[in-house]
């Protein structure tokens, strides 16, 4: 990746890709800028310079190919390879993710679930089976997993984290009501469901 691309360009490849494969669907084979920019909300100028950061992909007079964009945006973020995941934490959101199709449609391949609680262990959601946490570890090895999602509670993510360091895990994902830490190259996304519902009354507050 071009260390020079920022940050909040990066965050808003996933919504190109989301619109872009919502056009593919409705057989849309071209689109301008503007037209981009009126489904998306971007500015015109926005959204070229966004592409440009990745060779642009217009054509001047022309606009985009849809199904040429979608798939260059496929590539840059990774989605034309498939990612072997497993959840940490089986309670209600581990248990909603592990149900959620659109891992699978993606390419990521959910492996196995781990679970301190005796009573979760051994069922199956979705097909995949409920580890003791215990095995965690020797799991993610022999299996080659790329990504760990997080789902325990605020008081062990970090030690999962930590645990998940000594693995050959390459990202955490992690929605446990805690910023993670790592100390090695692992990629994290802390994710914070409350800190949009607390945006989204901001907003409202006075309305």
């Amino acid at each position: 990746m071009n260390e020079n691309i920022s940050m909040a360009v990066i965050k808003r490849l996933p919504k190109y890709h989301r619109y872009l494969r919502e056009l593919l669907k409705n057989d849309v084979n071209r689109i301008s800028s503007k037209e981009l920019s009126n489904i998306i909300g971007f500015t015109a100028s926005q959204i070229r310079q966004d592409l440009n950061n990745f060779g642009g992909f217009g054509q001047q007079g022309y606009g985009y190919d849809v199904s040429n964009l979608f798939d260059e945006i496929n590539t840059i973020l990774g989605l034309d390879e498939t990612y072997d995941t497993v959840i940490i934490g089986a309670g209600n959101l581990g248990h909603a993710l592990a149900n959620y199709s659109c891992f699978n449609n993606f390419g990521y391949n959910l492996k196995g679930i781990f679970e301190i609680s005796p009573r979760l262990i051994g069922m199956q959601i979705s097909n995949v089976e409920v580890y003791d946490i215990d095995l965690m570890e020797s799991f993610i090895e022999e299996n080659d997993i790329d990504i760990a999602i997080i789902c325990t509670n605020i008081n062990s993510a970090q030690k999962i984290t930590n645990r998940l360091e000594k693995t050959k895990v390459k990202a955490i994902w992690n929605f446990a009501p805690v910023d993670v830490v790592t100390k090695t190259d692992i990629e994290v996304q802390n994710v914070h469901l409350i800190d949009n519902l607390l945006t989204l009354t901001y907003f409202i507050k006075d309305k």
